[in-house]
């Protein structure tokens, strides 16, 4: 066995027939579709090479959501002082119940609802006659079992797109009867390829139902100069909680953060901040493009993933202010250097050199990959599932030449590219976690941090740290072989 690392091009040439490899199995017209979504970055190229964004093939096993999904989980769901209704057959809310940790303060059941699920439960009658009735009943009993809910929204599923109810002259009549935001989504599930178009369809909404809303409405809000939004933040293990501190540390003012531990209160309010930073790009740049043109509020994206991330991005917000808060910034940089000083110092040794695969939404299979390069951790594939061509344009600034490039890939397709490659640990979802685990390959749940978190700013940089380190030195590893070893 030759003890030499392989180049560049000889990664790229293995990368090729691993690709080539794969698409042999599939019938001619489905390799001909999947070929273009596989690729190898090479330097100096503006994208990844690969198509996005398109209809997922039928027979092969993809790892997508839905429009629903896209809506009702990531950015309505989290809104915390709003009722959200799963509006048709039992089984979409019932899945999506409470399976993001989108923490958040209050009391379950009196003044916040995110895990609790709400449900029209459509019966074969509702289809044949409708469910409008059903639903402004629902409403009713939704008045006067929660009373301090601050508004409700309406998830439509499959059915409802397919029927025509008539969502909107429902919630238009109840909102004026409450004199509360109701907010019609038309997120069916069946709308788009995946639940990215969920996120276009929600934040829509957010603006016609919410923002468009605010003119003639008494304003009780003191703007200073130093007000900021953080957006697409899910607070997922107390991630937005952790970017705050930060934000607030170095003198800026949080006035809302969404959607995790959001309230509608701060949806209206953000229309009044000087910046808004955008955390999740895939699912809300939509609104901040929007705030940008109808308000004047410029946006920019920020990665609190890992020490040098966080210092570029604090840097970043810092230079859209004066220099109180740019001073602010390095204040904040220099308190925390020690503590980062000592989690490298502590886990590098035992994780450099270690290679990582990724599979993940969002925007983590960019973002994270810093992080990983901080504990001197190589990141040698990486692969959005809903993804679009701009999300691959930005993944240009973050991989290395010769990274492996997989859009929407199969399961089949992770499986064996992960069995060629070898890869010291894999992070994806919860759908994968268990097929690598029993592959005998170390894996992280990078969708909500397999119960841990928060990864986001600087102390959880040490948390990333540690759960990295349990989860490719645990023991268990030696016990459990991977195939090929």
């Amino acid at each position: 066995m030759s003890l030499t690392a392989p180049t560049v091009e000889e990664i790229k040439a293995r990368n090729k027939q691993l690709i080539n490899d794969v698409l042999e199995v599939y019938p001619e017209k489905t390799a001909k579709k999947r070929v273009k979504h596989l690729n190898t970055f090479e330097q100096g190229k503006p994208d990844c090479g690969v198509k996005s964004n398109i209809k997922s093939i039928p027979g092969v096993m993809t790892i997508r959501g839905c429009a629903y999904a896209g809506s009702k989980g990531v950015v309505w769901g989290p809104i915390k002082d709003m009722v959200h209704i799963s509006h048709g057959p039992v089984g979409c809310g019932q899945y999506s119940w409470g399976a993001r940790r989108n923490y958040y303060i209050g009391t379950t059941g009196v003044d916040t609802f995110v895990t609790m699920q709400f449900t029209s439960d459509f019966q074969e009658k509702d289809i044949v006659f409708g469910g409008d009735k059903k639903l402004a009943k629902i409403m009713d009993e939704i008045q006067e079992l929660f009373p301090l809910n601050k508004g409700i929204t309406v998830q439509s599923e499959c059915p409802i797109g397919l029927i025509g109810d008539d969502i909107e002259a429902v919630s238009r009549a109840k909102s004026k009867e409450y004199g509360k935001t109701i907010v019609p989504v038309r997120c069916e599930g069946f709308r788009g390829v995946s639940q990215s178009l969920g996120h276009h369809l929600a934040n829509d909404s957010i603006r016609d139902w919410v923002f468009d809303k605010l003119s003639g409405k008494p304003v009780k809000f003191e703007s200073t100069p130093y007000d900021v939004a953080i957006i697409g933040d899910y607070n997922i293990g107390g991630d937005a909680w952790s970017s705050r501190i930060l934000l607030e540390e170095m003198g800026l003012r949080v006035i809302a953060q969404w959607s995790g531990d959001g309230s509608i209160a701060e949806l209206e309010a953000t229309p009044r901040a000087k910046l808004n930073i955008l955390h999740c790009y895939r699912s809300m740049n939509y609104i901040s493009r929007h705030m940008e043109e109808k308000y004047g509020i410029p946006w920019c994206e920020y990665n609190f993933f890992g020490p040098s991330k966080i210092a570029e991005s604090l840097r970043r917000v810092a230079g859209h202010f004066d220099d109180k808060i740019k001073e602010g910034a390095e204040r904040v940089i220099a308190k925390y250097q020690a503590l980062m000083d000592g989690v490298i110092a502590k886990y590098r040794p035992r994780l450099a050199g270690k290679k990582v695969m990724l599979f993940v939404g969002g925007l983590r299979p960019r973002h994270v990959i810093g992080a990983y390069e901080d504990l001197g951790m190589e990141v040698v594939g990486t692969g959005y599932e809903f993804g679009h061509n701009d999300d691959y344009q930005r993944t240009t600034h973050y991989v290395k030449d010769g990274t492996l490039i997989y859009d929407d890939v199969t399961g089949f397709e992770f499986e064996k590219f992960v069995e060629k490659v070898q890869p010291d640990l894999v992070g994806s979802g919860i759908k994968e976690k268990y097929v690598f685990q029993k592959m005998g390959v170390p894996f992280r749940q990078m969708h909500s941090w397999d119960y841990s978190g928060p990864y986001h700013g600087y102390d959880g940089f040490a948390i990333f740290a540690r759960d990295m380190d349990m989860a490719i030195n645990a023991p268990v590893w030696q016990l459990a072989k991977a195939p090929w070893k």
